[in-house]
């Protein structure tokens, strides 16, 4: 599909969600000479400014508010990730047969030749993301990495000179409305429950996730989790070259234990003391960023090109709120995985501790049971501060297990009991496996504090 036959230039269309995504993409269809009417139901300092910046381009806005019936006159709906497909004016628009697409749908339209490696999964897609731009940027190639990661890719597809690769980073919700994605290499790092606030069953879950699949055909490349049953139960009927990772056994990229080394397509690349990342998880990460760099291009195969994504792999260092080493104080380790809102990333994070932990759980409960924490806190946990609104199931889930301290809502409280329970020798983790919004207005907001109160005292 080319970018004329979106819609008719005559007609509108409509863009719900003023943040960043929503901006981006009301930008480049009003570039396009589309005519835009862009609306968010949030009235704040930033939706204002938007708001502002938006109307000098000549989109018609409205904030506080959406006007449905000129919703009704649009010929097609563009929706942000962060919008529920519940919401009021998509629920609408369905109704009444209006077509909703991603944000990254429209984008797609008019990227004009970047090759794109795109990743999906439960846990460790944002990480295998920037690793992948970081090995293509290792290798002297153009990369940027785009999508649930943070940059919209509509902010890529306005740029006049655009990047040779882009590493597209997609959500389950981004995924529900973006039926044109053929990706030149796609990789699935894992599949576990979530987002049981936003989704009926996990069942409507692992759907959206499916859709990844829509287009795939006798020459797609696909790097997948071997070690997932989840995994290999959706990929198993996909068509095109599956390139499997794994850190149990061997595959096409997988961790030889013996020789404490990451192999891919029969060599070894690296040995796992160079790579600078905390936990094992972050070895599938690696292994899974490796394979499709390397499949998505025979030249990257080369002797010459494997030096070069190894000593990228050197380089790497951990997203902020990812298993991220705040410090050491008073021979305490901080480690920062604000990031994981979801039971299985927190089961993930304590599983790769390697010292006594004193973990933080809490916020705001996304619908899941705690006790598969169970066998991960009770090898690696010495105590669990539960907090926030979440605090009264965690405390009834793990307490069997694990000593648990039950908190309320003060954050800095939460770090002095933390304080005062570590010895030098262990770690306090912040892993909350809960949502950041009953205390913070995202888990970024969520990791500063966090990171701000451990140097605080130090």
């Amino acid at each position: 599909m080319t970018p004329r036959e979106l819609v008719p230039r005559e007609s509108e269309i409509a863009v719900i969600g003023l943040a960043r995504s929503g901006r981006a993409v009301a930008t480049l269809l009003r570039k396009h000479g589309y005519h835009v009417y862009a609306s968010d139901l949030a009235s704040s300092p930033d939706t204002g400014r938007c708001a502002e910046e938006l109307r000098s381009q000549g989109v018609s806005v409205d904030v506080g508010r959406h006007d449905l019936d000129r919703l009704a006159r649009a010929s097609l709906v563009v929706t942000s990730p962060g919008v529920p497909p519940s919401a009021r004016p998509l629920a609408f628009s369905r109704e009444n047969g209006i077509r909703v697409a991603s944000e990254v749908e429209v984008a797609l339209h008019f990227l004009e030749g970047p090759r794109v490696i795109a990743v999906t999964g439960t846990n460790g897609k944002t990480t295998t993301t920037a690793l992948i731009a970081h090995l293509l940027r290792g290798l002297d190639l153009e990369a940027v990495e785009a999508g649930n990661i943070g940059t919209p890719l509509s902010e890529i597809a306005i740029r006049e000179h655009q990047p040779k690769w882009i590493s597209l980073e997609m959500s389950s919700f981004q995924l529900h409305d973006t039926p044109s994605l053929r990706p030149d290499v796609g990789v699935l790092t894992n599949l576990s429950p979530d987002h049981l606030d936003r989704y009926a069953t996990v069942e409507e879950y692992y759907a959206d996730k499916a859709r990844f699949f829509v287009n795939a055909n006798g020459d797609s490349l696909w790097v997948v989790n071997g070690d997932d049953g989840a995994v290999k139960l959706m990929v198993r009927d996909v068509a095109g070259h599956k390139y499997p990772f794994s850190l149990t056994g061997e595959a096409p990229g997988y961790f030889d234990s013996a020789r404490n080394e990451l192999v891919v397509l029969g060599a070894p690349l690296l040995q796992r003391n160079d790579l600078p990342l905390l936990g094992p998880h972050n070895v599938a990460n690696a292994l899974a960023a490796s394979l499709a760099v390397m499949v998505a291009d025979r030249s990257h195969q080369t002797q010459k090109a494997r030096k070069g994504i190894a000593a990228a792999l050197r380089t790497f260092r951990s997203l902020p709120h990812r298993l991220e080493l705040v410090g050491e104080f008073d021979g305490v380790q901080w480690i920062n995985d604000s990031k994981a809102t979801n039971v299985s990333s927190a089961a993930v994070a304590i599983d790769g501790m390697e010292r006594p932990t004193v973990l933080l759980l809490g916020g705001r409960h996304k619908g899941e049971a705690y006790t598969p924490l169970v066998d991960a806190v009770r090898k690696k946990v010495k105590r669990v501060i539960a907090y926030g609104e979440a605090a009264a199931i965690i405390a009834t889930d793990l307490r069997p297990v694990v000593d648990v301290v039950r908190l309320g809502s003060d954050f800095d409280e939460v770090i002095r009991t933390a304080r005062a329970t570590a010895r030098a020798g262990e770690a306090i983790l912040l892993s909350p496996a809960c949502s950041s919004y009953d205390m913070f207005s995202n888990y970024e907001e969520r990791g500063e504090r966090f990171r701000a109160l451990a140097a605080k005292e130090a």
